[in-house]
């Protein structure tokens, strides 16, 4: 039901509607995807789960409110339950992995160099580049979600706080906290590129 019009959308008007509101925001929902949980497929895993919740509860999505932020609160909740549900599981171990580790010929390309097929990490790399996509990668969770969500993203610590469902000064701190800890880890590539602190 539309809480705007009070009336039942049909299921064209519904899918209209989610295509124009929901689709664009595909890109920066899988960037953030990526950025939690650092693997291609569950990154892909998470944006498919994440529509389709969106999907299913489309009826209480208030339509000109802020559709990303939104999005954006579904993925985080979606990836804190999987998480805690991957957490009581036992490990797992890809054999895929394994057994790529070992056969260096797959994996090899020109020059005996690895080979990537991840062109948005290569991007991303591009525009932060490999040590802060590398600083970036190993803060915790907590502290990555907040730098990807203020600086990458571009929200506000208002949107943020109810997109992570944390007061607005958890917010604050978390995030000077997050970049404190990303300066240190910084701070010896900028002295080797010829940066003073």
């Amino acid at each position: 039901m539309s809480e705007q019009t009070g009336k039942q959308l049909s299921k064209e008007e519904k899918d209209a509607r989610f295509e124009a509101e929901l689709l664009p925001v595909l890109a920066p929902l899988y960037n953030f995807a990526y950025r939690l949980t650092l693997d291609e497929d569950d990154a892909n895993d998470l944006v498919q789960e994440t529509y389709l919740k969106a999907y299913r509860f489309f009826d209480y999505f208030e339509q000109g409110t802020n559709a990303k932020a939104w999005l954006f609160r579904i993925l985080k909740n979606s990836f804190i339950n999987e998480f805690r549900k991957k957490s009581k599981q036992p490990a797992k171990v890809d054999y895929s992995e394994v057994e790529g580790y070992y056969n260096t010929d797959d994996v090899e390309g020109e020059g005996g160099v690895a080979t990537t097929t991840d062109m948005r990490t290569e991007s991303v790399q591009d525009l932060i580049g490999d040590e802060v996509a590398s600083a970036l990668n190993a803060l915790p969770v907590d502290f990555r979600t907040v730098i990807i969500l203020c600086d990458l993203e571009g929200f506000t610590y208002e949107e943020m706080a109810k997109i992570l469902d944390i007061p607005i000064g958890t917010v604050r701190s978390r995030l000077h906290r997050a970049r404190n800890s990303l300066k240190e880890k910084l701070e010896e590539y900028a002295k080797s590129m010829g940066y003073n602190s």
